[in-house]
């Protein structure tokens, strides 16, 4: 059998389990619950009511307009990260029988994780389509660089997703530190207010939030309907190179000892 072949071979393998297990997380979330998939629809549609209730008050000297879209632009595309993250976060701790049992490419664990979390993504998009067409706004030709934005995102969020794997693997307080990080990370990413609301030292500071650059992006080619420059789509890309690089390093030299701790 030719290198070829035997590459193609483990492909369509690795394929057939990453597959199977975004089906089988699939299958899990929406098991006996009554909406099914209409909750990930239903979810950011309620919590952008509730937040645009109770922050479209506080902020309304700033005359944001369309502040709900504004809200769930955000909140969606942050919900993807933060979803993707601490899924591929607890994912090899979650499969060590078949990590211990049979020889398999660990990598596909988190991979699948953030590929389950872009697909309730995508199926969120369906909220985000029914509040532009609530305050009519017209979509344009730079819904084009929706999915480059998803791409960007979704490698960045699988570069922690590596990350964070491999910490909680050997220290199992990461799982619980993160899920704190992720809320304050949030909180300093201008997702329920308006960045107007900043001081100068920092929006110099968000200058390095990853986060915020993608947010921003998003809501600029939904809602403001502009077209992203070359430098803000080179500093996306750096910021999602770097952080893979780092994850994919860290993972490829710790993930033989996995079998050891998980």
């Amino acid at each position: 059998m030719t290198t070829t072949t035997l590459s193609n071979s483990r492909a369509q393998r690795n394929w057939f389990i990453i597959t199977s297990l975004v089906t089988k997380d699939f299958k899990l979330k929406y098991r006996r619950s009554v909406l099914g998939v209409f909750w990930s629809v239903l979810n950011p549609l309620l919590m952008m009511i509730v937040l645009a209730t109770v922050f479209s008050y506080l902020f309304e000297r700033f005359e944001l307009e369309n502040f709900p879209l504004y809200l769930i632009l955000g909140q969606t595309l942050y919900s993807f990260m933060s979803e993707a993250t601490q899924g591929s976060m607890v994912s090899i701790i979650q499969s060590a029988p078949l990590v211990k049992k049979i020889r398999i490419e660990k990598m596909l664990f988190p991979v699948s994780k953030v590929l389950f979390s872009l697909l309730n993504f995508t199926i969120s998009l369906i909220a985000v389509t029914a509040v532009m067409l609530f305050f009519k706004v017209v979509p344009t030709f730079n819904l084009l660089f929706l999915p480059l934005l998803l791409a960007y995102v979704f490698v960045f969020s699988l570069g922690l997703g590596l990350l964070l794997s491999t910490l909680s693997v050997f220290f199992r307080d990461v799982v619980h530190i993160w899920s704190v990080v992720t809320m304050a990370w949030m909180y300093a990413t201008p997702i329920i207010y308006p960045v107007e609301l900043l001081r100068p030292w920092m929006m110099d500071a968000m200058q390095f939030n990853p986060m915020y650059h993608y947010v921003t992006y998003f809501r600029e080619i939904v809602l403001w309907g502009t077209t992203p420059g070359l430098a803000e789509n080179l500093l996306c890309l750096m910021f999602a190179l770097v952080t893979f690089a780092v994850g994919m390093l860290v993972f490829r030299r710790n993930e033989k000892r996995f079998i050891l701790y998980v």
